[in-house]
C-alpha cells in the first residue's frame, strides 16, 4: 500500500508543478493583455495648441513614439490630444505612427493670475487626463523631449504613482508612472476647482502638491517575478537623465538605476529638435539621429531646396549684374546733401551686414538636421553678403570674416574628443578671445573702405567726369 502511494506521488508531483507553472504564466501574461487581447499598459504623451512651437512639439512627439515602438515594447502608444489639434496631425499619428489618439477638451487653468505664471504652461494641466485612461492598468506619462535608450517596460510594475527626483526636493513630471483611476481624476478636477496650492501654475507644481510625500517613499526596484507593486515610489535617476548632467563631464555617470531615458528640461529655445541646438549642446545630435532613423526630414526638404536655389540664384545674379551705385548720380550735389547721403550709405551698409548674418537664421526650418540647417544658414549668409559686397563695393574678405569666425566656433564646439565640459568651455572662450579682435579689425576695414570710396567720390562723380569702375566692383 505504501509503495503504491509513493508511486502515485512520483507521478502526480511533476504534474502539479507543471500546472502551477502554467497557471503562473497565464496570470503574469494576462498583465500585458486582457481576455480580449488588448494591451494593459500604455506609453502616453499629450498635445495641445496655442504656443509658437506647436509644430515642433508635434514632430518631437512623433519621433519619440516611433523610437519607443522600435524597442519592442509590450504596450500601446497613446497621445492625449486637445480638440483643436489639426485633423491632419491626428490622422498622421494614427495611420503612419500607429498611435491611439484620445481627444479631450482643454482643462481650464485656474492659476493664470499668479504672478509667476508662465503662459506657455497654460494647458499643461491636460496631463491630468492620463488618470482617465482606465482601459489600462498602468500608464507611463511622457513629455515629448525624452530620448529612449532602451526598453523600460519594467516601469509598468510600479505602484499607483512613481516619479523621478531631478531636483533634490521636487520630482520631475517629464516621466512618471500612474495607475489610471476615474476617482483620482475626478478628485484632481475637484482640487483644481478648489484652487489647490500650485507653485508654478503648471502640471509640475500641481502634482508635486497632490503627492507631497513622494520624497519619503522607497526607491522602486522591479520585482523579478513580474508582479505589480502597490503604493507610491521614487524612480531611479536613470529613468530621467537630465541632459545638463552630461555637459559637465561629456559622458553619463548616473549610478542609480539603468541609464534608460534622457530628458531636456532646459530653455525652450534649446530643445534638441532645433537645428541650432547642436553643436552648442552636444546631445542635440542624439535627438536628430533618432529622427533620421525613424522619421526622416521629407517634410522640410522642399522648403530647404527652394531656399538653397534662391540663395544660389542671388549669388549668380550679383556676380553677373555687377551693380554700380556710382551710376545713380551724375550731378554734383551740395555739400550738405552729399554729407547726408554719405551718412545714409554708412547706415545702409551696417544694416545690410547685420541682415546678411541674421535673416538666414530665421528662414531655416527649425526642425531640420543641424548639418543641413547650418549649411543652409552659411549659404544664405554668403548670398546676402554678396549683395552688400557688390552693391557697396566692399572688400569681400573683410565682409566674410565673421562668416569664417562663426564656422570656426562651430568646429571648436563640435570637436568630439574633449576630456570634459570645462575644457570644452575654456577652449571655446580662448577661441572667442582670439577671434574677436580679428573680426572687429575687419569690420573697421569695411567702414574705412567705404569712407575711402566716398572721399574719392567714387559713388558721386562730378558732372562731366567719367566714373571709373573700381577694382572693388569686380568679381570677388
Amino acid at each position: 500500500m505504501e509503495e503504491r502511494r509513493n508511486r502515485w506521488r512520483v507521478f502526480t508531483t511533476p504534474m502539479v508543478v507543471l500546472m502551477a507553472v502554467l497557471a503562473c504564466s497565464v496570470v503574469l501574461g494576462g498583465a500585458a493583455q486582457d481576455s480580449k487581447g488588448r494591451k494593459r499598459h500604455a506609453y502616453a504623451a499629450m498635445m495641445y495648441m496655442g504656443t509658437p512651437r506647436d509644430y515642433e512639439f508635434y514632430v518631437a512627439t512623433r519621433v519619440m513614439m516611433r523610437s519607443i515602438a522600435k524597442l519592442k515594447i509590450d504596450a500601446d502608444l497613446v497621445v492625449i490630444a486637445s480638440v483643436d489639434v489639426p485633423i491632419e496631425w491626428v490622422r498622421t499619428l494614427k495611420e503612419e505612427d500607429g498611435v491611439k489618439v484620445v481627444t479631450v477638451e482643454n482643462l481650464k487653468n485656474p492659476y493664470e493670475l499668479q504672478q509667476n505664471f508662465n503662459v506657455r504652461f497654460k494647458l499643461t494641466l491636460n496631463k491630468l487626463y492620463a488618470w482617465s485612461l482606465v482601459d489600462y492598468d498602468r500608464v507611463v506619462m511622457l513629455d515629448s523631449d525624452n530620448i529612449f535608450l532602451q526598453n523600460i517596460d519594467e516601469l509598468f510594475q510600479c505602484g499607483q504613482f512613481c516619479a523621478v527626483f531631478i531636483n533634490p526636493c521636487i520630482f520631475h513630471t517629464g516621466l512618471f508612472v500612474l495607475q489610471p483611476s476615474m476617482d483620482v481624476f475626478k478628485d484632481m478636477l475637484h482640487e483644481l476647482e478648489m484652487g489647490r496650492s500650485n507653485p508654478d501654475g503648471a502640471d509640475q507644481g500641481f502634482l508635486a502638491s497632490y503627492f507631497p510625500d513622494l520624497l519619503d517613499k522607497p526607491m522602486f526596484h522591479p520585482p523579478l517575478n513580474g508582479t505589480k507593486l502597490d503604493g507610491t515610489y521614487r524612480l531611479p535617476l536613470g529613468y530621467q537623465m537630465d541632459a545638463s548632467y552630461y555637459y559637465l563631464k561629456l559622458r553619463w555617470s548616473i549610478p542609480c538605476g539603468p541609464n534608460s531615458v534622457m530628458t531636456f528640461p532646459s530653455a525652450p529655445w534649446l530643445k534638441p529638435w532645433y537645428w541650432w541646438s547642436w553643436p552648442v549642446l552636444p546631445l542635440g545630435i542624439s535627438w536628430h539621429e533618432q529622427r533620421r532613423k525613424h522619421l526622416g526630414y521629407t517634410a522640410e526638404l522642399p522648403v530647404m531646396l527652394i531656399q538653397a536655389a534662391v540663395y544660389v540664384g542671388i549669388i549668380a545674379v550679383t556676380r553677373l549684374a555687377r551693380p554700380n551705385l556710382s551710376k545713380l548720380c551724375y550731378n554734383r550735389r551740395p555739400e550738405k546733401v552729399v554729407f547726408f547721403l554719405h551718412s545714409m550709405l554708412k547706415v545702409a551698409v551696417s544694416w545690410s551686414l547685420i541682415a546678411a548674418y541674421t535673416v538666414p537664421f530665421f528662414l531655416v526650418p527649425r526642425t531640420v538636421h543641424p548639418l543641413l540647417g547650418w549649411s543652409l544658414y552659411f549659404l544664405g549668409t554668403a548670398a546676402l553678403a554678396s549683395i552688400a559686397i557688390n552693391s557697396f563695393l566692399l572688400p569681400p574678405l573683410s565682409v566674410l570674416t565673421p562668416w569664417f569666425g562663426f564656422l570656426g566656433a562651430l568646429l571648436v564646439m563640435a570637436y568630439p574628443w574633449y576630456t570634459d565640459g570645462v575644457v570644452r568651455a575654456l577652449v571655446l572662450f580662448a577661441y572667442a578671445f582670439c577671434c574677436a579682435p580679428v573680426v572687429w579689425n575687419h569690420l573697421m576695414k569695411v567702414m574705412s573702405s567705404l569712407h575711402s570710396l566716398l572721399e574719392r567720390e567714387a559713388f558721386f562723380p562730378r558732372l562731366g567726369e567719367s566714373a571709373q569702375i573700381s577694382e572693388f566692383n569686380k568679381l570677388f
